[in-house]
């Protein structure tokens, strides 16, 4: 994580933006080395990195049955 901060100070990257949007969505980028899936996997889940995996279960968060 020193690797990051030390990143953002150089470029002066904010760790957030200082104005954001509803419903804009931030990603922080991935150091290198992070953890990866395979290209297959990666193309199911919607990413290439497992930390960044969030599936939606709709309804099911909220308990509701059908």
């Amino acid at each position: 994580m020193d690797f990051i901060r030390d990143y953002m100070k150089t470029y002066g990257i904010p760790s957030l933006p200082d104005k954001t949007v509803e419903g804009m969505a931030y990603v922080p980028f991935q150091p290198n080395g992070a953890d990866s899936y395979t290209a297959v996997r990666g193309f199911e889940a919607g990413t290439m990195f497992p930390a960044l995996d969030k599936p939606w279960y709709g309804e099911k968060c909220r308990g509701v049955k059908r």
